[in-house]
């Protein structure tokens, strides 16, 4: 087996695209003997010593006309054995390992059939890069998907990121480049070296890499994800009987780094934050935390929706473990933890996935298809079996490796619309002339459908912004298969209405109740999140009218209408105590506020006794996308301002009876229809004066008298406190 020149010349340029068939130990031939070779750019000896087998002989290399390549030959052994390669580097330094080049590939034909396909569900367990032990050696696998790069090659601090020491090997069609390094071990950096389509060579980041450099740095880590030590057996066995639709969910949305912070400059780890937050939440009764975007990302003012290593936690707060050991801890103070998901886009970073092999790889080649005009990003080709296979097992993988319990995907109106946010003549049709993104909707509901049934009661969530039908229905009906949506009509609708001064709400009551004309359309969720304070639209207390006393007596009544109206609750940080200034992702909250007054502790306090009324009456939860769970009492007193429903669970066990004064006019003698006769106890009072209220309500409860009202054969007359949200219920 003698190399031709082409061979050698592909060797020493680094262009062969099977470098295994050269490199390594081969049978010259039935008793011909054994050829040798290494590509080792630097060394002064090379020698491939055996290992097991003592009788087999060293093969001493030689260097071929003055290249980096190393050949020699035994007659001593006619059949391949295992054996080290030695270099002697100019320092004098040896240096031993075995020989990459001697391992069979690490994916199978079916790994990569399936791949093809994009059915392969743990395809993060065949590429990237894999911490193995194979025939007794340790060491990592990195396997890749260029199809149309020229050359591949792992660089990396094992190897002086000379991209000439470890080029990998095409698996044929499949456009997988794989090779097993020996000696390799977890903590290593690398990159792989591209000789694109053109010819050019990048250095590029893995794009299944589960660990990277903190930012600007930007290469990966070899890490393994499945050594932690999860203490959350429990909570995990007693998820997978849960229903999330007729449990009770109050979210607590956070932002990772300035939730609370260390100083100025510097934020909390996960596992410092760990305990301060799960004290927090559990103190404050949310039954779930969700996190923005914790996948790797370089541009931190993007708050992680620019995503750069979507399989590796950011690692601006620690390790991989640091944030299970998070998610752990949280799951073990029986709190849920839901995670931002951005499969819509991806940065243009030119070191990350765009044009990853010269090509619009993971990406449309078309601008109409494949740039988004709003963000500066690239759109994903769902289109693509391996793209969606990309971020269907991504999806998987957070939900396996970290145990999340639910994921909000962002951004679902861009992917469903080729026309999103484009004029005339800017997007291209479907093959039907539609401007619906079928390979999108089709990922989508393949996505939902093995998230919910390989994790179930795991809980999806979209936001989606516009009337797309049947969003949270199954697939098989049509649907796209989310658990829940976002239901951002309601949001705007009711910050609309409560940034109004009082006098002219009366006009605006529509606001309010048009929410429940399409509330049964979907499984709705009702969010005030992070991007309703931000961008110059004010914190929610800054958006309120009046001075101080009005302004929270809102934000509480505000509040109020959220966890008491049909609907499963998100809140984001800061929100709950009246947080002043827009949130801020380069610093903490203002936690001082707690200090500053009663008007914030009281806010706190009020959303504390919230959720422990909302979970304490099934009512308020088990019937949110019921027909039975929800009535108006009466939404026709525009000229009051007053707002009454009733909320009970299945079967009417259990009934809360809500009624909302908008204007700061306290009301007395307030008559309303009651549905069952007896006495009824105010369970919460807005106006309390621990919650800074003015402290006028009904606390001694009601009793009903036999008056026809509201339909009802009962009625009871009401002190209502000024802007203010009552909940009464039966006492037993």
């Amino acid at each position: 087996m003698v190399l031709t020149q082409d061979e050698l010349r592909s060797l020493v340029e680094v262009r062969h695209r099977s470098p295994h068939q050269l490199l390594g130990l081969h049978s010259l031939g039935e008793g011909a003997g054994l050829v040798g070779r290494a590509l080792v750019p630097g060394a002064t000896k090379v020698e491939l010593q055996p290992v097991h087998e003592k009788d087999k002989p060293t093969i001493k290399l030689k260097r071929l006309a003055r290249s980096d390549v190393f050949e020699g030959v035994t007659r001593e052994a006619s059949n391949v054995y295992a054996y080290d390669v030695v270099i002697t580097w100019p320092s004098g330094q040896v240096s031993r390992s075995r020989d990459p080049y001697s391992f069979l590939p690490t994916l199978g034909e079916s790994d990569l059939y399936l791949f093809g396909k994009g059915d392969e569900h743990r395809i993060f367990e065949k590429l990237g890069s894999q911490v193995r032990v194979i025939d007794g050696v340790s060491g990592a696998s990195f396997a890749v998907w260029a199809p149309n790069a020229q050359r591949v090659s792992v660089v990396g601090d094992f190897n002086d990121w000379d991209g000439r020491r470890h080029p990998m090997r095409s698996l044929g069609s499949s456009g997988v480049w794989e090779i097993f390094i020996p000696s390799v071990a977890r903590g290593a950096h690398y990159k792989f070296e591209v000789r694109d389509v053109h010819g050019e060579i990048s250095l590029k980041t893995d794009p299944y890499g589960f660990f990277f450099e903190v930012a600007p740095k930007n290469a990966a880590i070899l890490w393994d994800t499945r050594q932690f030590p999860w203490k959350d057996d429990a909570w995990m066995a007693a998820r997978r009987q849960q229903n999330p639709m007729r449990s009770p969910v109050s979210i607590y949305e956070v932002h990772l780094g300035s939730w609370q912070k260390k100083s100025a400059t510097e934020s909390f780890s996960y596992r410092e934050l760990a305990a301060p937050l799960v004290k927090y939440v559990t103190d404050m009764g949310f039954t779930h935390v969700e996190f923005l975007p914790v996948a790797e990302h370089a541009f931190y003012p993007s708050w992680g929706y620019q995503v750069t290593g979507f399989y590796a936690p950011t690692s601006r707060f620690g390790t991989p473990e640091d944030f299970q050991y998070l998610v752990d801890e949280l799951h073990q103070a029986g709190i849920g933890v839901i995670v931002d998901w951005v499969p819509a886009h991806f940065p243009r970073d030119t070191w990350a996935l765009a044009r990853f092999d010269g090509t619009a790889l993971y990406e449309h080649e078309d601008p109409r298809r494949g740039a988004h005009q709003d963000w500066g990003t690239l759109i994903f080709n769902f289109g693509r079996h391996e793209v969606s296979n990309f971020l269907i097992a991504n999806a998987l993988f957070w939900c396996e490796r970290y145990h999340i319990d639910g994921l909000r995907v962002d951004a679902v109106a861009s992917m469903l619309y080729l026309d999103y946010s484009r004029q005339e003549g800017q997007w291209i049709p479907n093959q039907y002339g539609g401007r619906e993104n079928l390979e999108a909707i089709e990922f989508l509901r393949k996505f939902n459908y093995l998230v919910h049934t390989e994790f179930p009661g795991l809980m999806t969530i979209a936001e989606e912004s516009t009337a797309w039908p049947l969003v949270t229905r199954p697939p098989y009906l049509g649907g796209l298969g989310f658990t829940f949506k976002w239901n951002m009509g309601w949001m705007h609708d009711t910050l609309n209405y409560f940034k109004r001064d009082p006098i002219y709400r009366k006009h605006h009551q529509n606001d309010l109740t048009f929410a429940m004309l399409y509330h049964s359309h979907e499984n709705f969720i009702l969010p005030l999140s992070h991007d309703e304070v931000v961008h110059g639209k004010k914190s929610l207390i800054g958006r309120m009218p009046g001075d101080d006393w009005r302004r929270f007596a809102n934000l509480r009544t505000l509040l109020a209408y959220q966890w008491l109206f049909p609907g499963k609750i998100l809140l984001f940080m800061g929100g709950e105590f009246g947080q002043t200034a827009e949130w801020n992702a380069n610093a903490q909250l203002d936690w001082w506020l707690l200090q500053a007054g009663p008007f914030h502790e009281g806010a706190r306090r009020f959303v504390k006794d919230l959720n422990q009324v909302y979970q304490a009456y099934p009512a308020l939860w088990q019937g949110d996308y019921d027909h039975d769970g929800f009535c108006w009492l009466d939404c026709s007193d525009h000229e009051n301002s007053v707002l009454a429903f009733l909320r009970q669970s299945a079967g009417g066990e259990n009934v809360v009876l809500v009624v909302l004064n908008l204007t700061p006019v306290p009301r007395s003698g307030y008559r309303l229809g009651f549905p069952r006769a007896g006495r009824w106890r105010e369970i919460l009072n807005s106006d309390a004066g621990c919650y800074a209220g003015s402290n006028s309500g009904n606390l001694g409860g009601v009793s009903t008298d036999p008056i026809p009202s509201h339909g009802h054969p009962q009625s009871a007359a009401l002190t209502l406190p000024p802007l203010s949200a009552i909940a009464l219920s039966p006492e037993k």
